[in-house]
């Protein structure tokens, strides 16, 4: 589901200039005609941060119109951000992981040569059930045996995943069905969630560590790869609906952001993995497995042409919004230590380039 914020009637304009193609193809970086606001588009994580910030610039009188923020997901808004330079891509991408080598290359190889890359912030990936429901004490393990397609069978061979329920992969949870709401493939979430849950799982299961070894293609593939009988279901972009559903399916799990738990703190709990809560602490000191960064990545060409751009930049970036009791913090974002706040506000203010991935 894509979630827009429009603030005036001057977005629809901005829609229509976009559908034109008025990017200038062939024109120089940054001589393309300026469009009347900006525009980011990305992660339904990042989405009410930036949302957020987009009210304040344009309360505060932010030069342009106001701006257009959209919730594609973090691939979704990388792909359009590297889709090239001009009034038809946006300014800015909304990421919940790193830019991936693979989109660096795809960015350079469209024109879009000189990317800020600028850290907002933490969050932590949430396993959540209703309020009313079982408790879980997930381990990470639990993760990859209940959720991946493939797993080691008795002879060590893979086979397609029999668990059914919890307590077959972990006796000591409850005996209700593996049935988990979780985000798209092109979400920076469910990237995230592989990344930090399903893969660090697997390598606690010795078969799998032993793939791990000798194939490391393999491993990822067996790793990152869900379930399709219905024990994972994707759902879609917009994390509230994740956890309207919770409430709706008893003894069902949701994958999602914790700002999005801290907003709905009367309706859905977090469940522990390897006994560690989910807190603005235990994911600021890392101690949280599931812990992660956020982006926001600026289309450098557009900085001069955009009106506003760098002006909203640095509103996103500032103590009073993305500072340890900042209005984003409000918002469920989990600052950055005030030294590493610092560092990133030095990268936005000289609009400095980042470097290809690793």
């Amino acid at each position: 589901m894509i979630r827009t914020l429009k603030f005036t009637a001057c977005a629809a304009a901005l829609l229509a200039l976009a559908a034109c193609g008025n990017n200038n193809e062939g024109a120089a970086p940054g001589s393309q005609k300026a469009r009347t606001g900006i525009w980011a588009a990305g992660s339904s994580t990042v989405f009410p941060f930036a949302t957020r910030v987009a009210e304040t610039f344009a309360r505060n009188g932010g030069a342009g119109s106001s701006p257009r923020i959209e919730s594609l997901g973090t691939g979704g808004g990388i792909q359009a951000f590297c889709a090239g330079v001009g009034p038809s891509t946006p300014d800015i991408a909304n990421a919940s992981r790193p830019m991936k080598q693979s989109e660096f290359d795809r960015c350079v190889e469209n024109g879009v040569t000189d990317i800020v890359e600028l850290k907002i912030g933490y969050d932590g990936i949430v396993i959540a059930t209703a309020r009313t429901g079982a408790s879980f004490n997930l381990e990470l393990n639990d993760l990859y045996e209940a959720l991946a397609k493939d797993v080691p069978g008795a002879d060590g061979q893979f086979v397609a995943n029999p668990a059914k329920t919890w307590n077959e992969v972990n006796k000591a949870l409850p005996a209700t069905r593996i049935q988990v709401y979780g985000p798209p493939p092109t979400s920076g979430t469910r990237d995230a969630f592989l990344e930090l849950g399903m893969a660090p799982g697997a390598k606690l299961i010795p078969a799998v560590a032993a793939v791990e070894k000798q194939d490391k293609t393999r491993f990822e593939t067996i790793a990152h790869t869900l379930r399709e009988d219905g024990a994972w279901i994707d759902s879609g972009e917009n994390d509230n609906a994740i956890v309207q559903t919770l409430t709706r399916t008893p003894g069902s799990l949701g994958v999602f952001g914790f700002s999005f738990l801290e907003q709905n703190m009367d309706t859905v709990k977090a469940e522990t993995i390897d006994g560690v809560a989910p807190s603005v602490a235990t994911i600021a000191d890392g101690s949280y497995p599931l812990a992660r960064s956020l982006y926001i990545y600026v289309k450098k060409a557009h900085i001069g042409v955009t009106p506003g751009l760098e002006q909203f930049v640095q509103e996103f970036m500032s103590d009073g919004a993305a500072g340890r009791g900042g209005y984003l913090q409000d918002r469920g974002l989990v600052p950055l230590q005030a030294e590493q706040l610092a560092v990133e506000r030095a990268k936005a203010a000289a609009m400095t380039s980042m470097s290809r991935p690793n």
